[in-house]
């Protein structure tokens, strides 16, 4: 395995690149240019300039998320094909500086939806959570509440300027239904997989988060079912997953380290999270070891290791601690504690 660690760069994150050169173990700067709206074109210059950043700390950009997938795709409009070309084009420049994986997610709206960015833990930290009975409300005003708190930090699929037409963008989904929405994928796919062979880029699809419909929103890859379906949807090497254990494990029917077992092969980018449920249904983000949550982070890096992974690992969201002024979800120390933690339960099944 690779150990990736996502930054938002330079100005626009409180984690600088000399930080995070002395987490041990990573290699991999997971990127984006976070200044780009869906649809877009990424330009060359662009893409050079995050590479000269990189450059002098020896990471690789191998892999980026997010280059997200226009609306017009999602539900199919005549207009969808201009942003398809696009997005091919972003991926031959892409291919310019050694891109090799692509995660992106076909969430309607919202990319992943909580409703507190700063829940206090018993331990004094603060994590991402999710109160089920307050997604039954208005979704303007979680998107104000995270658009405020987030302070102008940048967050794909929660940019202002799409929230901001919110009325719009659920009048543009209310025709569509799941089954629209799956073939809708399958179209965009077969659109880009020949230019994804042409640069040797694979797409690593991220499951919904949370996965479970929401506001009346359909949502796609949400268990194991779901993922067999896509898998078979376009069955081409170059279309696989972003495997996402907190995403998934916060329906605690998934298990998430038999999908691994499963479908390691088409794999291409692993996100660890841990999560602990509640009995009524809420959820909260904890700290990546296994026995805070109930995801099963021991089972799901054994799998990994037995499968002999070779693709790129990132720790998930993180917690809050040590009275860190961060990003939600993306402090440096918690993260930094999760590669640890990985790579001592790595370490020592390559010792056994």
């Amino acid at each position: 395995m690779q150990i990736g660690f996502r930054w938002y760069g330079e100005g626009n994150d409180s984690i600088s690149l000399q930080d995070i050169k002395q987490i041990p173990g990573v290699t991999s700067i997971v990127w984006a240019l976070h200044n780009k709206q869906a649809g877009e074109v990424w330009e060359v210059d662009e893409i050079s300039e995050v590479a000269q950043q990189l450059k002098p700390y020896g990471f690789n950009m191998d892999v980026v998320e997010s280059v997200n997938v226009h609306d017009d795709i999602k539900v199919g409009l005549p207009t969808r094909d201009k942003y398809i070309e696009n997005y091919k084009q972003t991926l031959r420049n892409l291919k310019q500086f050694g891109v090799k994986v692509v995660c992106y997610n076909f969430m309607p709206i919202f990319d992943w939806t909580r409703t507190d960015l700063f829940h206090p833990l018993p331990d004094g930290s603060t994590a991402l959570y999710y109160e089920k009975d307050k997604i039954m409300e208005d979704p303007k005003e979680m998107a104000d509440y995270i658009l405020t708190n987030l302070k102008g930090m940048t967050f794909p699929g929660w940019e202002p300027e799409r929230m901001a037409k919110l009325d719009e963008l659920f009048e543009l989904y209310r025709p569509v239904s799941k089954q629209q929405l799956w073939e809708n994928l399958k179209y965009f796919l077969e659109a880009i997989m020949p230019t994804c062979q042409e640069c040797d880029i694979k797409m690593a699809i991220h499951q919904d988060d949370p996965p479970w419909d929401i506001f009346g929103l359909p949502r796609l890859l949400v268990d194991a079912q779901a993922i067999d379906y896509f898998l078979k949807l376009v069955d081409n090497p170059y279309s696989g997953l972003t495997l996402c254990s907190g995403s998934l494990g916060a329906n605690r029917n998934n298990v998430v380290a038999d999908i691994v077992k499963k479908h390691c092969d088409r794999i291409y980018f692993a996100h660890i999270r841990n999560v602990k449920h509640y009995d009524n249904g809420d959820f909260s983000e904890v700290s990546h070891r296994d026995c805070d949550g109930d995801v099963g982070i021991l089972d799901i890096v054994i799998a990994y290791h037995q499968a002999g992974f070779k693709g790129y690992i990132r720790p998930d969201h993180g917690r809050h601690i040590w009275s860190e002024q961060c990003r939600p979800g993306y402090g440096l120390y918690d993260r930094a504690l999760g590669i640890m933690y990985i790579l001592g339960i790595w370490d020592s099944l390559d010792r056994q």
